[in-house]
Protein backbone atom coordinates (compact mmCIF):
# COMPACT_ATOMS: atom_id res chain seq x y z
CA UNK A 1 0.00 0.00 0.00
CA UNK A 2 1.26 3.42 -0.91
CA UNK A 3 -0.16 6.30 1.08
CA UNK A 4 -0.63 9.65 -0.66
CA UNK A 5 -1.59 12.94 0.96
CA UNK A 6 -4.42 14.68 -0.82
CA UNK A 7 -6.12 18.03 -0.56
CA UNK A 8 -9.79 18.47 0.09
CA UNK A 9 -12.02 20.94 -1.77
CA UNK A 10 -10.71 23.80 0.41
CA UNK A 11 -7.06 22.94 -0.32
CA UNK A 12 -6.39 21.46 3.13
CA UNK A 13 -4.15 18.42 3.35
CA UNK A 14 -5.97 15.23 4.22
CA UNK A 15 -4.44 11.94 5.30
CA UNK A 16 -7.63 9.88 5.03
CA UNK A 17 -7.22 9.08 1.33
CA UNK A 18 -4.76 6.43 0.22
CA UNK A 19 -3.59 4.74 -2.92
CA UNK A 20 -3.18 0.98 -2.89
CA UNK A 21 -1.56 -1.03 -5.66
CA UNK A 22 -1.96 -4.77 -5.87
CA UNK A 23 -2.45 -7.75 -8.13
CA UNK A 24 -6.00 -8.23 -9.37
CA UNK A 25 -7.74 -10.34 -11.98
CA UNK A 26 -7.14 -9.17 -15.53
CA UNK A 27 -10.73 -10.04 -16.40
CA UNK A 28 -12.37 -8.25 -13.45
CA UNK A 29 -15.01 -5.61 -14.24
CA UNK A 30 -12.79 -2.78 -12.95
CA UNK A 31 -9.84 -4.00 -15.01
CA UNK A 32 -11.96 -4.30 -18.12
CA UNK A 33 -13.38 -0.79 -17.57
CA UNK A 34 -9.88 0.72 -17.34
CA UNK A 35 -8.62 -1.29 -20.32
CA UNK A 36 -11.63 -0.19 -22.40
CA UNK A 37 -10.85 3.45 -21.53
CA UNK A 38 -7.20 2.89 -22.48
CA UNK A 39 -8.20 1.33 -25.79
CA UNK A 40 -10.60 4.20 -26.54
CA UNK A 41 -7.85 6.74 -25.89
CA UNK A 42 -5.37 4.87 -28.07
CA UNK A 43 -7.97 4.60 -30.85
CA UNK A 44 -8.00 8.40 -31.03
CA UNK A 45 -4.23 8.47 -31.60
CA UNK A 46 -3.32 5.35 -33.58
CA UNK A 47 -4.83 3.25 -36.38
CA UNK A 48 -5.78 -0.35 -35.47
CA UNK A 49 -2.60 -1.88 -36.93
CA UNK A 50 -0.51 0.32 -34.61
CA UNK A 51 -2.34 -0.66 -31.39
CA UNK A 52 -0.78 -3.68 -29.70
CA UNK A 53 -2.28 -3.64 -26.20
CA UNK A 54 -5.29 -5.80 -27.08
CA UNK A 55 -2.86 -8.62 -27.91
CA UNK A 56 -2.37 -9.20 -24.16
CA UNK A 57 -4.62 -11.99 -22.92
CA UNK A 58 -5.26 -13.27 -19.40
CA UNK A 59 -3.43 -16.53 -20.17
CA UNK A 60 -0.22 -14.53 -20.83
CA UNK A 61 -0.20 -13.67 -17.12
CA UNK A 62 -1.01 -17.10 -15.69
CA UNK A 63 1.28 -19.69 -14.13
CA UNK A 64 3.93 -17.24 -12.98
CA UNK A 65 4.33 -15.64 -16.42
CA UNK A 66 3.10 -12.21 -15.37
CA UNK A 67 0.80 -10.12 -13.26
CA UNK A 68 -1.85 -7.43 -13.63
CA UNK A 69 -1.79 -4.61 -11.10
CA UNK A 70 -4.55 -2.19 -10.21
CA UNK A 71 -4.20 1.10 -8.35
CA UNK A 72 -7.13 2.03 -6.17
CA UNK A 73 -7.76 5.38 -4.55
CA UNK A 74 -10.05 4.86 -1.56
CA UNK A 75 -11.28 1.69 -3.24
CA UNK A 76 -11.90 3.25 -6.66
CA UNK A 77 -9.91 1.65 -9.50
CA UNK A 78 -7.97 4.55 -11.05
CA UNK A 79 -4.99 2.96 -12.84
CA UNK A 80 -3.61 -0.32 -14.06
CA UNK A 81 -0.66 -2.01 -15.68
CA UNK A 82 0.65 -5.47 -16.45
CA UNK A 83 3.98 -7.17 -16.79
CA UNK A 84 4.54 -10.42 -18.67
CA UNK A 85 7.65 -12.51 -19.06
CA UNK A 86 8.92 -12.72 -22.65
CA UNK A 87 11.77 -15.11 -21.83
CA UNK A 88 13.75 -16.23 -18.76
CA UNK A 89 15.20 -12.76 -18.05
CA UNK A 90 13.04 -10.21 -19.91
CA UNK A 91 9.62 -8.90 -18.91
CA UNK A 92 7.40 -6.52 -20.86
CA UNK A 93 5.24 -3.72 -19.46
CA UNK A 94 1.73 -3.74 -20.96
CA UNK A 95 -1.59 -1.92 -20.49
CA UNK A 96 -0.36 1.05 -18.43
CA UNK A 97 -3.24 3.45 -17.88
CA UNK A 98 -4.27 6.18 -15.43
CA UNK A 99 -7.72 7.74 -15.58
CA UNK A 100 -7.52 11.30 -16.94
CA UNK A 101 -8.81 12.95 -13.74
CA UNK A 102 -6.09 11.16 -11.74
CA UNK A 103 -3.10 12.15 -13.88
CA UNK A 104 -0.38 14.37 -12.49
CA UNK A 105 -0.59 12.84 -9.01
CA UNK A 106 2.31 10.39 -9.29
CA UNK A 107 0.06 7.37 -9.76
CA UNK A 108 1.71 6.29 -13.03
CA UNK A 109 5.14 6.40 -11.36
CA UNK A 110 3.82 4.31 -8.47
CA UNK A 111 2.24 1.72 -10.79
CA UNK A 112 5.41 1.51 -12.88
CA UNK A 113 7.57 1.04 -9.75
CA UNK A 114 5.22 -1.74 -8.63
CA UNK A 115 5.45 -3.38 -12.06
CA UNK A 116 9.26 -3.24 -11.84
CA UNK A 117 9.12 -4.92 -8.44
CA UNK A 118 6.76 -7.59 -9.79
CA UNK A 119 9.09 -8.20 -12.75
CA UNK A 120 12.03 -8.69 -10.38
CA UNK A 121 9.97 -11.21 -8.37
CA UNK A 122 9.30 -13.09 -11.61
CA UNK A 123 13.05 -13.26 -12.24
CA UNK A 124 13.36 -10.51 -14.83
CA UNK A 125 16.68 -8.75 -15.21
CA UNK A 126 15.45 -6.46 -17.98
CA UNK A 127 12.16 -4.66 -18.50
CA UNK A 128 11.03 -3.65 -21.99
CA UNK A 129 8.01 -1.83 -23.35
CA UNK A 130 6.45 -0.31 -26.43
CA UNK A 131 4.72 3.04 -26.47
CA UNK A 132 3.82 5.39 -29.28
CA UNK A 133 5.20 8.56 -30.78
CA UNK A 134 1.81 10.26 -30.27
CA UNK A 135 2.02 9.64 -26.50
CA UNK A 136 4.65 12.13 -25.28
CA UNK A 137 3.54 11.94 -21.64
CA UNK A 138 4.12 8.17 -21.63
CA UNK A 139 7.53 8.56 -23.27
CA UNK A 140 8.47 11.18 -20.65
CA UNK A 141 7.27 8.93 -17.80
CA UNK A 142 9.39 6.03 -18.99
CA UNK A 143 12.47 8.18 -19.59
CA UNK A 144 12.12 9.70 -16.13
CA UNK A 145 11.92 6.17 -14.69
CA UNK A 146 15.23 5.22 -16.29
CA UNK A 147 14.15 3.61 -19.55
CA UNK A 148 16.13 4.20 -22.73
CA UNK A 149 15.15 3.68 -26.35
CA UNK A 150 16.05 0.45 -28.13
CA UNK A 151 15.33 -1.02 -31.54
CA UNK A 152 11.78 -2.29 -31.76
CA UNK A 153 11.29 -6.04 -31.97
CA UNK A 154 8.64 -8.51 -33.05
CA UNK A 155 5.26 -7.06 -33.91
CA UNK A 156 6.48 -3.55 -33.08
CA UNK A 157 9.39 -3.56 -35.57
CA UNK A 158 7.32 -2.44 -38.55
CA UNK A 159 5.09 0.08 -36.78
CA UNK A 160 6.06 3.64 -37.79
CA UNK A 161 4.77 5.08 -34.50
CA UNK A 162 6.26 2.53 -32.09
CA UNK A 163 8.90 3.60 -29.60
CA UNK A 164 10.50 0.70 -27.76
CA UNK A 165 12.40 1.11 -24.51
CA UNK A 166 14.26 -0.93 -21.91
CA UNK A 167 15.54 -0.72 -18.38
CA UNK A 168 18.03 -3.03 -16.72
CA UNK A 169 16.75 -4.23 -13.37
Amino acid sequence: MLGKRKKDSRGNASDNVSLSIGAEAFESPDAQRLIAALDAGLAELYPPEQRFGPNLKAQHLEDGRGTFLMARDDGRAVACGAVRMLDQTTAEVKRMYVEPDQRGKGIAHAVLASLEAAARQLGAQRLVLETGSHSPDAVALYRHAGFSEIDCWGEYATSPTSICMQKRL
